[in-house]
C-alpha cells in the first residue's frame, strides 16, 4: 500500500514555529546572534531562501524588519499564503507580519537593488554524510526548489550588497562552499553553523 503524504503547509500560527515563538530562547539564539541582534541594534534583514520562513519569522518575532525572497512559484504562494493566516489571525502574528515582507524572484537578481544591514543565505544543504533520513518536510522542500547549484554565485552577490554582514547557515560538519572567501568567524550549534561573513 502506498502511503500518501500530506501536502507541504507553511504555518506561523501553530506547529513548532509558535512553539519557538513562546519558549525560545529571544536574541540569545545563534541565529540572532550570527545576524547582529543584540542589546539596543536591530538590523534590518534580507532572507533571501526564504523556504518555509521559520528563520525570517524568528527574527520579525524579535524586532527586525526582514524581506524575505524566494524563487520557487510554489513556495513562495505557500509562504503567502501562511503570512496572510497570520495577519488574519491578530495579536502578535499580525505584529510579526507587518515587520515581514514577501518577494518573488531570484535574489542574485533582486539583491543588488534591495539595501540591508544584513543578509541570510540558507541554501537546500548537501545531502547527509550520514544515512539519516532528512525531515519529511525538508524533504518536501527539496523537491519543490531544487538543490540551489547556485548558491556559490549566490553568495558571492550577497557580499557585494550587504551593508554590514551575510550570514550562511550550513550543517555543523559540512565543509565550507568552495570559491569563497573565508568567513569572518562561526556560530556552531548542535547540526547547524553559521558562517558570518563581516563586510569591512
Amino acid at each position: 500500500m502506498t502511503q500518501t503524504h500530506p501536502e507541504l503547509r507553511v504555518d506561523f500560527v501553530n506547529g513548532p514555529v509558535a512553539h519557538r515563538l513562546r519558549f525560545g530562547g529571544g536574541r540569545g539564539q545563534d541565529l540572532p546572534k550570527a545576524m547582529g541582534l543584540r542589546a539596543g541594534k536591530t538590523p534590518t534583514i534580507i532572507d533571501a531562501t526564504a523556504g518555509l520562513g521559520r528563520d525570517a519569522f524568528l527574527l520579525a518575532s524579535l524586532g527586525a524588519d526582514v524581506t524575505l525572497i524566494e524563487r520557487s512559484p510554489k513556495m513562495h504562494a505557500l509562504l503567502e499564503d501562511a503570512m496572510a493566516r497570520a495577519r488574519q489571525e491578530g495579536g502578535d502574528f499580525a505584529e510579526i507580519m507587518a515587520r515581514m515582507t514577501l518577494l518573488h524572484g531570484d535574489a542574485k537578481a533582486l539583491l543588488p537593488n534591495l539595501t540591508a544591514d544584513a543578509i541570510l543565505i540558507d541554501p537546500m544543504h548537501p545531502p547527509r554524510k550520514n544515512s539519516a533520513l532528512v525531515k519529511r518536510e525538508l524533504r518536501q522542500v527539496r523537491e519543490i526548489v531544487g538543490t540551489d547549484e547556485d548558491a556559490a554565485d549566490l553568495l558571492r552577490v550577497a557580499l557585494e550588497c550587504a551593508n554590514k554582514r551575510v550570514v550562511l547557515k550550513w550543517p555543523a560538519k559540512a565543509d565550507p562552499i568552495s570559491d569563497v572567501r573565508a568567513c569572518s568567524h562561526q556560530i556552531i550549534g548542535k547540526s547547524t553553523r553559521y558562517d558570518v561573513f563581516m563586510i569591512a
